[in-house]
């Protein structure tokens, strides 16, 4: 009985050749255009970043046209990615937005801050007095740095190439 692989001798199974000669163009491109990958890359998180901040934008220009004010616990269950809270919106419902509150720099379990949220959508709830732009910083220095590695890499492969080349 054979396993689907053949050998012959000392030589490698057949399906380690067809792997290898599918994936040798994949290779020769990402050392030919090395540059541009690298780049690319960089590019692709300028382009992100600069989603999220629009994405932040959105949120906050919906949350200033319809504004709704109130004081809200931070609850456990935080994490980096989000601080949860609980508030009471005007109707008297009280509201744990699933996604947690916008902009939570230096907030601790117990704490109580002021929050504004959209009043048609109490989801949409951000720190009193912060917006898109103002925590922007953070995320603005990160694509400093992004482009600070990444670019002077994309160019001494792009040197790198030329040399090679003649």
């Amino acid at each position: 009985m054979t396993s689907g692989t053949q050998t012959t001798g000392g030589r490698r199974p057949r399906a380690v050749d067809e792997l290898a000669s599918l994936l040798r163009p994949v290779a020769q491109f990402a050392s030919t255009r090395s540059a541009e990958i690298v780049a690319g890359v960089a590019v692709l998180a300028t382009v992100l970043g600069l989603l999220v901040v629009a994405g932040a934008a959105a949120d906050d220009r919906a949350i200033s046209a319809n504004p709704g004010y109130a004081q809200a616990e931070v609850l456990e269950g935080s994490t980096f990615a989000r601080t949860v809270v609980r508030f009471t919106v005007a109707s008297g419902e009280i509201v744990v937005p699933e996604k947690g509150v916008f902009y939570p720099s230096g907030l601790q379990v117990g704490d109580s801050v002021a929050v504004e949220y959209d009043l048609g959508n109490p989801e949409l709830v951000r720190v009193a007095g912060s917006n898109a732009f103002s925590e922007a910083v953070p995320l603005l220095l990160a694509l400093l740095a992004v482009w600070a590695v990444l670019g002077p890499i994309a160019l001494w492969l792009r040197r790198r190439r030329r040399a090679a080349a003649g």
